[in-house]
């Protein structure tokens, strides 16, 4: 019944080596109603959500669900318990149709029926308004529909308690309504739903109670009626964080970039980038919004000579010698000496431009080896750069001569955002610079792209939140399916146009 606990955690601790990720943390949460979690990077939300869900065990604590004090050893047995977690990465099979990973790895009585199977998906689908066809294959969907797979999954299993870790990360606005008229739904049906996002907007438009989290320890809880944007935020840090991104007019900007008629194409014969033009300028931020997939990570790629190009010009104007030069031709070595600085950030952070087993001093230097030099040999310069980076972007580390697999994400992050924003570049590309970061750590990067942009390089900014491209950029570019949907002036633009250009498929002239 609606109002009655759901689930409840007593003292909950879990220790990694010496690491406390969570210290004796204790919450409610109650049927029909939607929790959201709140916290900075490395205050412990997921690992405490992934106790409930069953891939992590508790050292200490108890966990009751329904009243009744229970041991969840494995997913099968959150599942057992009417617990699913729908993570942020989606973990489907991209041959298979919907209904088909719905039921994957179920065990049902009789002979599998897979047209009874997609009779119960619309069912489902039906009684809280997803858009769902239970016939279509994965790697047929959207961002969306792949998320929709997901929740039908667990609710499919008969869960009542879910979990979301972070849900509109990759959403457009529209979508974004979309699921949370679905929760409510969800909730309005006696389900109790926890959300894990740092979208502070997004938990005063949707939850009903918020707990926060610091430094792995319980913070405090507040009703969402009673709570603001500045209140969370200083729940969550500890302290007054000012939440304005101060966007300065361009100064003289300049065609730094031109990109014209730009095509790419996979190994498969897929076209990644179609006839994409554009100018990126000094001392301006260009946005480039789109959903997950769209081409962003690829045209970003191909400028910075990682990605394959079939048609098309890259024209670099340099201004050291006011020469221009067409970056199509050259390698990656030759476009970095050249001032263009790619900072992407993938969902795979160690896998560009970092090395694990290296420790954040060595990382620095990676950016200044050549063979034949000495540099390893001269360490001082790239020490007080990377005890300079961890001061400003606080960076949580024992020390610069950490490595950095031990450091956790967000972490990681700031190192290598650092990093390339120390190497004063003349463009700088940042591609999801804030991605799990929490927002004291964006509101940080933030500030130094805006400090970039005042000393005239041409910033390329690829973001997942609407809400800051149009605080922070100058204009923003649109990209869907590899092609160029629009151009816009982020000071009149609103997120329903974004949106609306996000989702459409035929490329317009920029």
């Amino acid at each position: 019944m609606a109002g009655e606990t759901a689930i409840e955690l007593k003292g909950i601790t879990k220790r990694f080596g010496k690491v406390v990720a969570n210290n004796k943390v204790s919450l409610k949460v109650r049927q029909g109603e939607i929790l959201s979690l709140l916290g900075e990077n490395g205050s412990g939300k997921t690992t405490l959500m992934n106790m409930i869900a069953g891939i992590y065990f508790p050292d200490e604590g108890q966990i009751f669900v329904r009243g009744q004090e229970v041991v969840i050893r494995s997913p099968r047995d959150a599942y057992r318990l009417k617990i699913g977690m729908i993570h942020q990465h989606f973990k489907l099979v991209d041959v298979f149709s919907a209904a088909e990973n719905i039921v994957l790895g179920l065990k049902e009585p009789g002979r599998f029926d897979i047209r009874k199977v997609a009779a119960r998906v619309r069912e489902i689908s039906e009684r809280y308004g997803f858009d769902i066809d239970p016939n279509k294959k994965i790697h047929e969907m959207s961002v969306s529909e792949k998320q929709t797979v997901e929740i039908v999954k667990v609710l499919y299993r008969g869960a009542d308690i879910l979990i979301l870790d972070e849900p509109t990360a990759v959403l457009t606005p529209q979508e974004t309504r979309k699921l949370f008229a679905v929760l409510r739904r969800m909730r309005d049906d006696g389900k109790a739903i926890l959300i894990i996002t740092h979208k502070l907007n997004e938990v005063l438009a949707l939850s009903d109670r918020v707990v926060v989290l610091r430094k792995g320890e319980f913070a405090g809880e507040i009703e969402t009626v009673r709570a603001s944007e500045s209140l969370l935020t200083e729940m969550m840090v500890g302290k007054k964080v000012a939440l304005n991104i101060a966007r300065s007019e361009p100064v003289r900007p300049q065609e730094r970039l031109v990109v014209q008629g730009l095509n790419c194409t996979s190994r498969e014969g897929v076209k990644l980038l179609d006839n994409v033009s554009f100018t990126a300028r000094s001392g301006e931020i260009l946005g480039i919004a789109g959903i997950a997939g769209s081409g962003q990570r690829e045209l970003l790629e191909a400028i910075a000579g990682l990605q394959k190009v079939d048609q098309g010009e890259i024209l670099y104007h340099n201004p050291k010698n006011g020469e221009t030069e067409n970056l199509r031709d050259k390698t990656p070595l030759q476009i970095r000496e050249l001032g263009v600085r790619l900072s992407f950030v993938p969902e795979d952070r160690l896998g560009m431009g970092l090395v694990g087993n290296m420790d954040i001093v060595d990382n620095m230097m990676l950016r200044s080896y050549r063979a034949g030099r000495s540099v390893f040999l001269q360490r001082k310069e790239p020490k007080d750069l990377a005890q300079h980076i961890i001061e400003e972007l606080e960076v949580v580390t024992p020390g610069a001569n950490t490595p950095v697999r031990r450091l956790s994400g967000g972490n990681v992050q700031k190192v290598l955002v650092g990093r390339e924003i120390a190497a004063s570049p003349t463009v700088l590309m940042a591609a999801y610079p804030v991605r799990g970061l929490d927002i004291n750590s964006s509101y940080t990067i933030y500030k130094l792209l805006g400090q970039q942009k005042e000393r005239g390089v041409a910033v390329i900014y690829v973001g997942e939140d609407l809400d800051v491209l149009l605080e922070l950029c100058d204009r923003i570019l649109v990209i869907g399916g590899g092609r160029i949907t629009g151009l816009l002036d982020a000071r009149s633009a609103t997120k329903e146009q974004i949106g609306l250009l996000m989702t459409k498929t035929e490329g317009v002239a920029v």
